[in-house]
């Protein structure tokens, strides 16, 4: 089932190894849509009904390890859904209008992706990755 999330609310990206940079921070790539996606995956905190953000995070991870092979580079990006909607909207060239869905998996409750990308739109990863509030290792 799909449904809107709200423009408050924050979600979380993982970031492979591939996407982070030397210095060790999280690139403007991880925000790049493959030619096989038809969204950006993501993860809604606020769906996990956690008491912090540190258990949010314990919680994504936990889910990570069930379903990936987390390697230690990776990263978890945080980000508000309003926040990044908005900078997209107002600062791309054809005034681009992202929404996020949630998107059950059994596996993962609080799965959800980023819809209107497409595929190798550099600038719109990079207006989005400027929206980054914090970054988590992806794994404890």
């Amino acid at each position: 089932m799909k449904g809107d999330i709200p423009d408050k609310d924050h979600i979380s990206r993982y970031c492979g190894p591939k996407t982070i940079r030397e210095d060790g921070k999280i690139g403007a790539s991880a925000f790049i849509l493959r030619e096989s996606e038809e969204s950006l995956s993501v993860n809604w905190l606020e769906y996990l009904n956690c008491s912090s953000r540190e258990s949010e995070i314990a919680e994504i991870r936990r889910v990570y390890s069930l379903k990936l092979d987390v390697r230690a580079k990776a990263k978890l990006a945080v980000l508000n859904v309003g926040e990044m909607s908005n900078k997209v909207k107002n600062e791309s060239p054809d005034r681009r209008s992202l929404y996020v869905l949630h998107e059950k998996e059994n596996n993962d409750p609080s799965h959800s992706g980023i819809y209107n990308l497409k595929p190798d739109n550099e600038s719109i990863a990079n207006l989005i990755f400027k929206t980054i509030l914090e970054s988590y290792s992806a794994r404890k």
